[in-house]
């Protein structure tokens, strides 16, 4: 069965509006963008959605409370929840520079979670 998708095209800062044109889970025709970036994206979306997860962690002796991670690379859609969860209770010890893995194997996804900021000792 035929069907159309819109999506929003969100790999340059165009915001392509993306009408997709699919049958069964095979994509027949993207329209509407204007690099071919955004074929890309939509494939990539419709067939395998990936998030880069992004959060803060608190600190312990360090300048300031908290710190910014995130995934180096992007981890599948459906598990952004499961490995935003996985990371309730972990506190960490200053100091930690930008880059040091924070979490080597988040969820089993084979991603490391990094520090995206340095936080020095007191």
């Amino acid at each position: 069965m035929k069907e159309t998708k819109q999506l929003v095209c969100i790999s340059c800062p165009m915001g392509c509006r993306l009408e997709v044109e699919m049958e069964d889970k095979t994509i027949l025709q993207v329209s509407g963008n204007l690099c071919s970036r955004g074929i890309v994206y939509a494939n990539k979306e419709l067939t395998n959605p990936t998030r880069i997860l992004t959060s803060i962690l608190p600190i312990i002796g360090g300048v300031e409370e908290m710190v910014s991670v995130k995934s180096k690379t992007d981890i599948p859609k459906n598990r952004v929840f499961e490995c935003v969860k996985s990371l309730k209770g972990l506190v960490l010890q200053a100091p930690i520079h930008v880059g040091d893995v924070i979490v080597k194997d988040l969820c089993g996804t084979g991603v490391s979670l990094v520090a995206t900021k340095t936080v020095l000792k007191k």
